[in-house]
Parts: structure tokens; sequence; C-alpha cells
């Protein structure tokens, strides 16, 4: 995919960067390329959420944190957070969820139905790639609601929706790396961080050695991490 990963130093083309502030330290800012602007931009750039609106998000790893933080800077009222991992709720309701609905134990389709009073929400987020959690998302949401798809799915694998549900103008849609305009969503979300709106200390569960890497992907796919930043000067 033409990215360099875990080097000091890559070559690439200028249409590749974006100038930055100075102020921010670089370990954050390295959270930004990836889990940060495709949370923040799902939200901003592909579904266009509005102020007052209701959103769900399921799966609260990086991706989904941000595209809960991305909500809560939009204006939503109630988010709605999705995840089997305890863990993970807690770091969602620090990172702006009204209300956390743990998927093991509860259906959360009835649950953020019943918390809607049968309405649904406005929009939702899928950022796990399962079909499972592709087609709750499409199932929660309000008349006329949008299911924005994050999640990378396997190519095989097929999500089932019911077709009478489209009457009502639900709509579902892709999202690729947050519909990125990267020269000015970089920057600006490096201002959000400076302003101090943006919480990007508490994504970094861990900072690692190179030599460490191999322990730190074993750590995200356990679900014990947020972000492993590699820092090569420790």
């Amino acid at each position: 995919m033409r990215i360099g990963g875990f080097a000091e130093q890559i070559l690439v083309h200028q249409n590749s960067l974006a100038k930055i502030s100075r102020d921010i330290p670089l370990d954050r800012a390295a959270l930004i390329c990836c889990g940060v602007t495709t949370g923040l931009g799902a939200v901003f750039n592909t579904a266009r959420v509005h102020p007052g609106a209701d959103v769900a998000v399921f799966g609260c790893g990086a991706i989904g944190l941000n595209v809960i933080q991305g909500a809560r800077l939009a204006g939503a009222n109630r988010i709605f957070a999705v995840d089997v991992n305890p863990g993970k709720l807690e770091m969602a309701a620090r990172f702006g969820a009204s209300d956390v609905v743990k998927g093991e134990k509860a259906d959360p389709v009835r649950a953020i139905m019943e918390a809607t009073a049968g309405r649904g929400v406005d929009f939702s987020f899928e950022a796990i790639g399962m079909a499972k959690t592709a087609e709750q998302c499409f199932m929660c949401l309000s008349k006329g609601g949008t299911a924005t798809l994050i999640g990378l799915m396997a190519a095989d694998e097929k999500v089932a929706l019911s077709g009478l549900h489209f009457l009502a103008e639900r709509k579902v849609q892709g999202c690729d790396m947050g519909s990125n305009r990267f020269r000015v969503d970089m920057p600006r979300y490096v201002q959000f961080y400076l302003d101090g709106r943006l919480n990007l200390d508490d994504m970094i569960s861990q900072r690692i050695a190179l030599d460490g890497i191999n322990e730190g992907f074993q750590a995200m796919k356990a679900g014990k991490t947020v972000r492993s930043v590699v820092t090569f000067d420790i």
C-alpha cells in the first residue's frame, strides 16, 4: 500500500505531506494519521452528524473511540457505545459516550430502541468489521437514519438487511479513512488537541521500544490496549 511502517525515515511524495504545528508532541501526532482521522472523519466528512443528533457506535477500539469523540465535538445529543469489553466501555464513557451497552449481555438494538422510546438513532457507526454488528448498526436507526460501516470485513462476508426497513428512508454507506481531506483535516485535528477539545493522551496505553513490537500487537489483539506507540529513543 506504499506505506512505510515502524521506520525512522521514509521517502514520500510531497502530496503525502501535511504541515502541522510544532507544539504537538509527535507521539500524539502519530495517532492522528489513522485511527483519529478515520473516526473523526467518519463523523464530520462521511456521515456529517449534526448538532442534537442521537448516535450509536458499535466497537470501542481506537476508531470507535474517535467516532465517539467526533460525535461529541459535532454536538450530538446521546451517544450510545456498544462493545463486549467492559474496559473499552469505560474508555468510551471517558471519551464522551452518554450511554454504554454491553453487547454480550444485552441485545444492543433492543437496548437502544428502548432507550430512545422506540425511535432509534439518527446516525450509527460500525467500527469492528463483522456482519452481525453491521446489521445491528442498521437495525437501530430511526426513520431517515444513516448507518456508516467503517470496520474492514472479510472479502466473502455478506451483510443481510431487511428490505422493509429501507422504506423508512434508512441508508447504509461505507467509509474509507474518514473520507479524509488530509491537508485540511490533519492540521484541524492537531488544533483540536492543542485547544483541549480532542483527547489523545488517554489513547496511549503504553510506549514501547521497537523490539517490543510483537508484544504490542499481541496486546492489541487481546483488547488490552487502545494504542501502543513505538518510541525509538527508549
